[in-house]
Order: structure tokens, then sequence, then C-alpha cells
């Protein structure tokens, strides 16, 4: 492996770790000795990278810092084609638009050998017909989320029964035919699913809600993962022939 390469895994696992991480951590991660994970913090240090931290206490690389060129393997390089082009036909339009202009944004900063397999990349999205109910919603939901803010909806189920919830949206899922809303319901008092296009209307509340987006995604996913395995029991019991197993609690 050349010193440029392994500088660049050095900063890769440099970002997998929030907290300070040992020399001998990353040394064993990488397979070199600490001695050499000494010589290229230094060197990255040389070149702006901002890493706190010394010997016998632990590393950390404050964000911000990105080594030019951008240097990307091509199953990477094909990652990001395949990623944005399902982004750019699959979500809302100005999401779809931050895709391409991020992979041009890319595209600029690379090297030419490498800038070729953006354009020549064989890896395609087989266009589907856009969906169009409850998109115009998306970027209004995806501000929510990332700013912790709590909406007021009215939605309708699948029955067509109409109610008005105060969510906070944590997460939005992408369907090959539905986008769906993962929220803390507070009429429910529980996790809820709730489908973009049966929302008839929705308000972006001025206040946030009260707990950390992450321990409320974590919580979710504990719930999740508890009904999987109910799930799983309940087939391997024999109950999974019975009666077909129903999908996440909605609205």
């Amino acid at each position: 492996m050349s010193r440029a390469a392994r500088l660049l895994d050095l900063l890769q696992a440099f970002r997998r770790y929030k907290r300070p991480v040992s020399g001998a951590t990353l040394a064993a991660e990488l397979g070199v000795s600490l001695r050499t994970i000494y010589r290229d913090i230094d060197a990255l240090k040389a070149q702006g990278a901002a890493i706190d931290g010394e010997a016998g206490v632990g590393f950390v690389l404050k964000p911000g810092f990105m080594l030019p060129p951008l240097m990307f393997s091509e199953d990477e390089i094909e990652a990001l084609v395949l990623g944005s082009r399902w982004v750019a036909g699959q979500a809302d339009q100005p999401l779809g638009a931050a895709a391409l202009n991020a992979l041009a944004k890319i595209a600029a900063v690379l090297p030419d050998d490498l800038k070729a397999g953006l354009d020549e990349s064989t890896l395609l999205i087989v266009p589907r017909e856009r969906l169009t109910a409850g998109e115009s919603e998306l970027p209004l939901i995806r501000d929510a989320i990332r700013g912790n803010r709590k909406l007021t909806i009215s939605y309708a189920d699948v029955n067509g029964a109409a109610s008005r919830r105060t969510i906070w949206p944590i997460a939005l899922a992408f369907f090959d035919r539905a986008r769906m809303i993962v929220a803390w319901c507070e009429l429910r008092n529980d996790f809820r699913h709730f489908r973009a296009d049966r929302i008839v209307s929705l308000t972006l509340e001025p206040m946030r809600y009260p707990q950390r987006r992450a321990t409320l995604m974590k919580q979710w996913q504990a719930r999740e993962d508890s009904h999987l395995s109910a799930r799983r029991d309940a087939c391997q019991a024999g109950a999974g022939a019975a009666a077909p197993l129903k999908g996440p609690a909605q609205g």
C-alpha cells in the first residue's frame, strides 16, 4: 500500500470515531506498526489536519478536513453515481437536484482518470413513474427532521378516516411506491409510521420536540428489532402459517 493510500485510510478511520481513539487501535485496524501511525499522524498534521491528542491518551480528528484531490476507488465512484441517480429520479425535486449538484462538485476536484468513471458508469437506474402525491411536503418534512421540530398534520388512514396529529419526525423512508415518515405520535404516545401521500395538510411548528433525535432513533430501532424478533419467533412456532404477518404500525 502506498503512503498516500495509507494516509487516506487513516483519515477514514478517524472519521469513524467520534471520541479519541488510541494509536494502538488505529495501528491494529490499518495493519501497520504503532510507530507508523505516529509518523502518519504527524504527516497529516503537517498538511493541515486538525488532530488533537497525544500518545497514551488518544487522538481525534476535528471535522472539516479533506485531503485534495479527492480519491475514490472504482467501487466507491460507482456507488456515488448509482446513489445520486436513484435520488435524482426517486426523491423530491430539491433533494434530487442536490444529489446531481453534489456529484458535479465531486467531479470538479477528481483527477482526470477517476473523473471519467462518473460518466462511464455502467450501473443504471430503471426509470419509474415519478410519485407526485405527497412529494411537495417532503422538503418541509426534511426541514422538521433536521431541526428536531414538531409537525402538526391532518392525516387520512387507509380507510380515508381523517385525524389531526402532532408528531415528532425522526426519519424519512423511501420505498418504491411510498414515502414513510417515522415519528413519535403525541396522540398515540408511541412511535408510528405515516405515509406522505396520506397527509392532507401539515404545519411546521416553532417548538422543538423535547428529546434528542438520536435518542428517539435508538428507541425506535430497539422497538422495531423487538417486533422483528417476535415475528420471527412466531414463524418458527408455526403461527405464521395461520395468518399473514402485519407490517409496522401506521397512523
